[in-house]
């Protein structure tokens, strides 16, 4: 199965039709979106009930929600790859880091790794809402709020992640920026775990070419397929020629990539 997180964290999945859905459904997954708590939709207390809960009960309701679809039948125990974009992509470091037995792997797309930088490193037209991300994320300013960014950030827990990790990044996201991933893959690095570290160099928070979506998700069905056993379809030369992406690191984690392009 796949446990698909939207960003946001204020946002919510909808009813209707969802390209990723379906292209993961198509490889043979199931794939479960979960309106966790703070999600937007269901009114203030809902949206409130995420207040200063970044990597506690927001992710006990993703973790509820993959033992509930065990508990259905729909997935066995200990087969579930978690995926998502920006506060989604924070979602999967959490859950390979605060909960490093949940899942079998992580696809983290633009997700900040490190709260205290994110927060220091916030665009301009952002300033007129830093005082609702303290209220509802942490207040850096302050030595109680400092340490519970510092305790909720995956960084923190780099060196406790076991399963495989892909990451997406691109180089010019004003939101999360491109140190947000390489943190990540530094500390990966230095306890020698397995980590495939993408970079579009002409993307920012999230792909907007075709090319370079085509490119990462061919990575990231064929990460899924090495992990999970679902099928993919191999990325061609053309196609990686036609997109800006660049393996930093881990291309060996990723089955027919061909880099000789």
């Amino acid at each position: 199965m796949v446990l698909l997180v939207h960003g946001g964290p204020w946002a919510r999945d909808t009813w209707g039709p969802n390209n990723l859905h379906q292209m993961f459904a198509d490889r043979g997954y199931a794939v479960l979106s979960v309106n966790y708590r703070g999600s937007t939709g269901f009114g203030k207390k809902f949206l409130n009930a995420g207040n200063l809960q970044w990597g506690m009960k927001m992710h006990d309701d993703l973790l509820d929600a993959v033992k509930w679809a065990e508990q259905q039948g729909i997935v066995a125990p200990h087969q579930t790859c978690i995926i998502g974009g920006s506060y989604g992509g924070y979602a999967t470091l959490v859950g390979l880091t605060m909960t490093p037995d949940a899942f079998v792997c992580g696809v983290d797309l633009v997700g900040p790794s490190n709260l205290i930088t994110l927060l220091s490193t916030v665009p301009p037209y952002w300033a007129p809402i830093v005082s609702m991300f303290h209220k509802r994320m942490g207040d850096p300013t302050t030595p109680e709020g400092k340490a519970h960014l510092i305790e909720v950030s995956p960084l923190t827990h780099a060196a406790a992640i076991t399963k495989p990790l892909l990451i997406g990044q691109g180089a010019n996201d004003p939101r999360v920026n491109q140190a947000e991933s390489e943190q990540i893959v530094a500390a990966m690095q230095k306890h020698d775990l397995p980590v495939t570290y993408a970079l579009f160099p002409d993307e920012g928070h999230g792909f907007a070419r075709p090319e370079n979506n085509i490119a990462f998700f061919a990575l990231a069905e064929a990460f899924l397929s090495a992990h999970l056993g679902g099928t993919y379809l191999p990325v061609t030369r053309d196609e990686l020629a036609a997109s800006s992406l660049q393996v930093k690191t881990g291309a060996e984690g990723i089955p027919g990539l061909l880099l000789d392009r």
